[in-house]
């Protein structure tokens, strides 16, 4: 059981470290210091979600239905475009954003955007759902629960670990440049990541 454990873990992790759109709005609400609790539980608890699903024949059912993927597909590459824009014009027009600073919005304003990046990404369901479902269910009977909660927990450690790192980084986010410089990465981000989904 603990070997199944640690091999979620494991997978859980590998998927989750990468610079995404979804890691990328979790850095930027962690780094202004607005509602990043509940982001970062969001976060966890929707792969959690997802992950749990896949353990439990979900992704059986997504790749019976490819017109879901579709829908997903470009669903997300507008609202990652949308966004990229959006960073665009903050990285062109940037004012200092420290902890307590900034445009705040409201709690279910930053969750709805959060919800976006979670689940019109495609991939989300290609990783958790698919890939982490099936790795699941292949191990030995008994095995799935635990490797389920592994790569839970490295969902779970991740998101918290970049949101509230990223708010210790305050006093240094305290300069319109170095947000003109986040922004602008951000918008690179956004922009590649739309690319890459319709391409």
């Amino acid at each position: 059981m603990i070997s199944a454990l640690v091999a979620g873990l494991l997978l859980g992790g590998s998927l989750i470290v990468a610079i995404g759109a979804q890691n990328a709005f979790v850095i930027r609400q962690g780094a202004v210091g607005h509602h990043i609790f509940w982001i970062c539980l969001f976060c966890a608890a929707s792969d959690a979600a997802l992950i749990w699903a896949g353990v439990y024949g979900l992704g059986a059912v997504i790749a019976a239905v490819p017109a879901f993927i579709t829908v997903m597909t470009w669903g997300g590459a507008a609202f990652l475009a949308w966004y990229g824009i959006v960073a665009l014009r903050r990285a062109l027009n940037p004012v200092a954003m420290g902890v307590d600073g900034g445009e705040a919005k409201s709690l279910a304003a930053a969750l709805a955007t959060c919800a976006a990046f979670t689940w019109l990404n495609p991939h989300v369901y290609l990783d958790t759902v698919i890939l982490v479902g099936s790795i699941a269910n292949a191990r030995p009977p008994g095995e799935q629960v635990p490797f389920a909660a592994g790569a839970s927990l490295a969902s779970l450690a991740w998101f918290f670990v970049i949101g509230y790192g990223a708010r210790a980084l305050g006093p240094w986010l305290a300069s319109p440049k170095v947000w003109r410089v986040i922004d602008g990465v951000i918008a690179l981000i956004m922009f590649a990541l739309a690319l890459k989904l319709v391409t």
